[in-house]
C-alpha cells in the first residue's frame, strides 16, 4: 500500500513539474528609466500595480539620480543597464559620461540617432566617424556607475540598438557582460522577441493587440516584450523628436495597458508565467 501511495505521489509531482515546464514564460521589460520624471514614476507604477518584470536604466540621462532612489525603495525590481549612445529628444539632452569626442555632436551631446534617419540627416552615430575605443570607454563608465549605484544590476540591454552598430561593437558588449558578471544572453537562453499583434497607435489598439500577443504565446517557450511606460502630463507633452510627436499619449497608453485588469486576468487564465531577466539564471 505504501508503495502505491509513494508511486501516486511521485506521479503527481512529475505531472506538476511537466505542467510548469509547459507554461509560456514572459519578460515584460520597461525601458528608458532616467529620461524623465514621468517615465520614472510610471515604470515603478507598472511594476507595483501591473505586469512589468524588468526595468532598464539609462545611466547618462538627467533623471538617473531619482531612478536610483526609486529603485532602492523597491528592491525587488530586476534592473538592467540600458547602454545608450543617443540623446534623441528635442527639448531635453544628455551627454556622454566620458571624454569621447567621436560620440558627440558639435554641441557636446550624444547624436540623436544611431542609424540614418530622414528627419535628422547626418545626425546619427553610424554616419559619423565613431571610434570603438570611445564606445568601450563610455560603455564601461555607464556599467560601472550603474553597478555602483544599483548593486543588484543583472543584465545589459541596448537603447535604440546601439550595441549592434557592427560586429565589433556586439563582440565588445558580450565581453563586457562577462567581465562585469552581468552576462544574461537572451539568444543563448532561447528567448524570443514578441510585440503587439495588430495596430498600437491608441490605448484601445494597444490593449487589443497586447491581448492578441498573449494569445500567440506557445507553452514551453520564453518571450520578451519591450515598451516604454510614462505618464501623460506637461513634462511628457514637451518631450518629442521629429516623427514621434505624441510621446505623452503613446507612453501613457503603455502604462494603462500594463496595469489593465483584463491583461492581468488574461495572463492568469492562459497560465503565462511572468519572469524577469534574473529568473533566466534560475531556469
Amino acid at each position: 500500500m505504501k508503495k502505491i501511495v509513494y508511486f501516486l505521489l511521485l506521479l503527481s509531482i512529475c505531472n506538476v513539474s511537466t505542467a510548469q515546464e509547459k507554461k509560456a514564460r514572459l519578460i515584460v521589460r520597461g525601458d528608458d528609466m532616467g529620461f524623465s520624471h514621468a517615465g520614472n514614476e510610471a515604470l515603478i507604477k507598472v511594476y507595483k500595480s501591473g505586469i512589468e518584470t524588468s526595468i532598464e536604466v539609462i545611466v547618462a540621462s538627467p533623471w538617473f539620480p531619482e531612478a536610483v532612489k526609486l529603485l532602492a525603495q523597491n528592491p525587488g525590481i530586476d534592473v538592467g543597464v540600458h547602454l545608450a549612445l543617443t540623446s534623441e529628444w528635442e527639448n531635453i539632452k544628455w551627454r556622454p559620461l566620458t571624454d569621447c569626442p567621436s560620440l558627440k555632436d558639435r554641441n557636446g551631446y550624444f547624436f540623436p540617432m544611431v542609424y540614418p534617419n530622414k528627419n535628422y540627416p547626418g545626425k546619427s552615430i553610424s554616419e559619423n566617424q565613431w571610434k570603438l575605443a570611445d564606445i568601450e570607454k563610455e560603455f564601461r563608465a555607464q556599467i560601472e556607475l550603474a553597478k555602483r549605484k544599483i548593486p543588484r544590476l543583472s543584465h545589459i540591454s541596448s537603447h535604440m540598438g546601439c550595441t549592434d552598430l557592427n560586429k565589433e561593437v556586439s563582440a565588445l558588449v558580450k565581453k563586457l557582460m562577462v567581465e562585469y558578471n552581468i552576462d544574461i544572453d537572451l539568444k543563448e537562453a532561447g528567448v524570443k522577441y514578441t510585440g503587439y499583434k495588430g495596430p498600437n497607435g491608441t490605448m484601445e489598439q494597444k490593449l487589443k493587440s497586447f491581448l492578441n500577443m498573449l494569445d500567440s504565446l506557445e507553452p514551453g517557450q520564453t518571450y520578451l516584450f519591450v515598451d516604454h511606460p510614462a505618464l501623460d502630463g506637461p513634462e511628457m507633452r514637451a518631450v518629442y523628436h521629429i516623427g514621434y510627436e505624441n510621446v505623452a499619449e503613446d507612453r501613457q497608453g503603455v502604462t494603462d495597458v500594463w496595469i489593465n485588469p483584463l491583461v492581468v486576468e488574461a495572463i492568469k487564465k492562459k497560465n503565462i508565467q511572468l519572469i524577469s531577466y534574473a529568473d533566466l539564471k534560475k531556469k
